[in-house]
């Protein structure tokens, strides 16, 4: 009952921040040069943030598991790799509508776009890898090496803008050095919200995935207890010469 409300409370107040992420969104001014357009940016922004908070966390709870030999640690890395390469869906999509008008193309190779390319090639191949490997413990073993080498990403994309020239904008929020916020000033506050409302979402579904997770191994365990006890249980059946 007590899990029941936490997911439920989290929900609640995922869906208010959502909400008033949408409110100040519609409600921004628009750009000088990309008009309307630019609200795209709340979407497109938090989109890759939350993918890399769920990509760290595959990595994290991978550890967490290699460390604590837990199973609940797998079943989140499974849960964030699969919240991670949905948004990194997201976060392409979202970044093609917006490129269309500004660069004429939906899609270039540049290193940013790349590189994002790459990650579902990465965490993709984690999760088919997760469904080839029978065993729960090597499965995990497995999964959590590959989860925390596929972390590297994050600082990768991040950096690739200043790294390699390309078309794509430098980076919204500079964190390295003196912070700062590259987009006009007036839309701070919206992306601000916007994020921590994909945070909470974030939350929120590796809760719920989680939960659905532990429900789907515990089913399984039954499962395979309940056919082990049947061939325990059924006597041998005769021969005839």
């Amino acid at each position: 009952m007590r899990k029941d409300l936490t997911t439920t409370l989290l929900g609640g107040a995922t869906l208010v921040a959502l909400l008033a992420a949408v409110a100040l969104g519609l409600v921004a001014p628009p750009d000088v040069n990309q008009g309307p357009l630019v609200r795209l940016m709340f979407i497109h922004v938090p989109s890759a943030w939350l993918s890399y908070l769920a990509y760290g966390g595959t990595g994290l709870f991978g550890m967490l598991y290699l460390v604590r030999r837990q199973r609940r640690w797998d079943r989140l890395a499974m849960a964030s790799a699969e919240i991670g390469v949905l948004f990194t869906l997201a976060t392409i999509l979202g970044g093609m509508l917006w490129a269309k008008p500004t660069w004429g193309t939906y899609w270039t190779w540049d290193a940013r776009l790349t590189t994002t390319a790459l990650s579902l090639v990465v965490y993709g191949g984690y999760l088919l890898i997760r469904t080839l490997i029978d065993d729960p413990e090597r499965r995990a073993r497995v999964s959590a090496v590959i989860g925390i080498v596929g972390t590297l990403y994050v600082p990768v994309n991040y950096m690739a803008v200043e790294w390699w020239r390309g078309v794509h904008q430098t980076q919204t929020l500079r964190l390295l050095g003196k912070p700062s916020f590259e987009a006009a000033p007036v839309y701070g506050w919206v992306l601000l919200v916007a994020t921590a409302a994909f945070t909470l979402l974030y939350l929120y579904l590796l809760r719920v995935r989680g939960i659905l997770a532990a429900r789907e191994e515990a089913r399984e365990e039954r499962e395979v207890m309940g056919e082990f006890s049947n061939l325990e249980g059924s006597p041998l059946e005769p021969t005839h010469g």
